[in-house]
């Protein structure tokens, strides 16, 4: 992974534990809306999370594999990265 580990790793654990404090609003019965609000926190935190690791491909991974000119190994990232943002709409 190119992406900076402690970085990443810290927005995980804030993350499971934003879900952890929603399986808990769960089990205590709590307001829709609210659990809802917390939902969305999770998802957003997620989302910054893939935005860095996809960020660090395209500076990484993807720029190496421009600067070697292997066209099967572009063309491999490349597809990679379509793939992700197809599964993303």
């Amino acid at each position: 992974m190119q992406a900076d580990y402690k970085k990443i790793r810290k927005k995980l654990n804030i993350a499971m534990g934003q879900l952890e404090g929603v399986s808990r609003m769960v089990d205590k019965d709590r307001y829709c809306i609210d659990i809802s609000i917390q939902l969305m926190a999770v998802t957003s935190a997620l989302k910054s999370i893939n935005k860095d690791i996809l960020q660090a491909h395209l500076n990484g991974c993807v720029t190496n594999a421009i600067e070697t000119g292997n066209k099967e190994n572009i063309d491999e990232k490349l597809g990679e990265i379509v793939k992700i943002i197809s599964g993303l709409q």
